[in-house]
C-alpha cells in the first residue's frame, strides 16, 4: 500500500489517511465501539457491506438518495429515526461513505444525533476526497440555497481510499478536478503546472499523477482549515477560510438555478471562470 498521512491540526486534531488501500484502516479506528451506522448513496451498496466486513460491532446500513438529492430535511430525518429505532448511544459511531453530498450529510447526522458522536468520513470521488470531506463543514440544503443548515463538525479521520477513483466516470473525475485546481491557484502553483505538463494523465484514475493531486490538495485545504475551521470574515488582504470559496460564489448560485442538475465542479469552473473575468474588468488582472 502506498499510504499518506495529512495531519489537520484544528480544533479537535485528526488525520487524512491517503492511498492505495486506506480503507483498511477503518478497524482500527473503531475498535471500541459497539454500534456502527455506514450512511451510503445506492450506488455505494455494495461498497458499504465490504466496508463493515471483519468489523467487531453491530452495523446498520443506512441508504440515502444520490448527490444533493440526499442533502435535504427529510433525508436527515430519516436517518436519525433510524439511528433511534437501532439505539445508537453517544459511544457509537457513524461513517459517511460516497461522494462530497453524502459525506455532508453523514457528518451532519453525526453532528446533530446526541450533540456529536464518531464520524469518520471515507470519501469515494476526487471532489469528495479533496473538498467536501476535509475541514468540518457538514449540513443540507434548502429550497431557498445550498447548505443553509449545517454544522463545524471535525471527523474522527478521513479515508481517502485511492482504489475507489478506478470506478468513476470520467466527467466525475473531471468534476471533482475543479476543486483541484482551485487549490492550484489559492495556494499551490506546482498543481497547475502538474496538470497543464499532462492533461490527459490526470484522467487516468490508477495513475501516480492523480494520487499526487490528490494529496497536494488535501494539504492545501488542510492547512487553510487548520487556521481558520470555523471560516472567520475576511478583512482586506487578510483571508482565511473563505480563500476556498475561490469559484463558488457565482457556481453555488447555478446549481440552485439548474436545481443541482450541474456537478458541483462544472459550476465551480464557470464560478472561477467568471471570478477571473471579474476581476481582470475590474483592473486586478491583465
Amino acid at each position: 500500500m502506498r499510504i499518506s498521512i495529512i495531519d489537520v491540526t484544528a480544533e479537535r486534531p485528526y488525520q487524512v489517511v491517503v492511498g492505495t488501500g486506506a480503507m483498511e484502516f477503518l478497524p482500527q479506528y473503531l475498535a471500541d465501539t459497539r454500534r456502527i451506522a455506514v450512511i451510503h448513496a445506492p450506488v455505494m451498496r455494495d461498497s458499504a457491506a465490504r466496508l463493515v466486513r471483519g468489523l467487531d460491532a453491530e452495523v446498520l446500513l443506512i441508504e440515502v438518495p444520490e448527490a444533493e438529492l440526499a442533502k435535504t430535511g427529510t433525508t436527515l430525518q430519516r436517518c436519525w429515526d433510524a439511528l433511534a429505532a437501532a439505539g445508537f448511544t453517544r459511544t457509537d459511531a457513524i461513517v459517511g461513505l460516497g461522494g462530497g453530498a453524502t459525506t455532508d450529510l453523514a457528518g451532519f447526522v453525526a453532528a446533530t444525533w446526541l450533540r456529536g458522536v464518531r464520524y469518520i468520513s471515507v470519501p469515494t470521488t476526487v471532489l469528495g476526497m479533496v473538498d467536501a470531506a476535509v475541514g468540518g463543514k457538514t449540513g443540507i440544503n434548502l429550497e431557498a440555497g445550498k447548505n443553509l443548515v449545517g454544522a463545524f463538525y471535525e471527523p474522527y479521520t478521513v479515508l481517502c481510499d485511492l482504489l475507489f477513483l478506478s470506478h468513476l466516470p470520467e466527467a466525475e473525475l473531471r468534476s471533482g478536478l475543479a476543486e483541484v485546481v482551485k487549490a492550484g491557484f489559492i495556494a499551490d502553483p506546482a498543481i497547475l503546472t502538474i496538470i497543464e505538463d499532462d492533461p490527459a494523465e490526470v484522467l487516468n484514475p490508477r495513475g501516480d499523477v492523480i494520487c499526487s493531486l490528490v494529496k497536494r490538495s488535501i494539504a492545501v485545504k488542510a492547512a487553510v482549515v487548520g487556521a481558520d475551521l470555523r471560516e472567520r470574515t475576511s478583512v482586506g488582504r487578510d483571508l482565511g477560510r473563505e480563500l476556498l470559496n475561490y469559484g463558488h460564489t457565482l457556481g453555488h448560485a447555478i446549481e440552485q438555478n439548474e436545481n443541482f442538475t450541474w456537478r458541483h465542479g462544472e459550476a465551480v469552473s464557470v464560478g472561477m471562470m467568471f471570478a477571473a473575468e471579474l476581476s481582470r474588468r475590474l483592473g486586478h488582472l491583465d
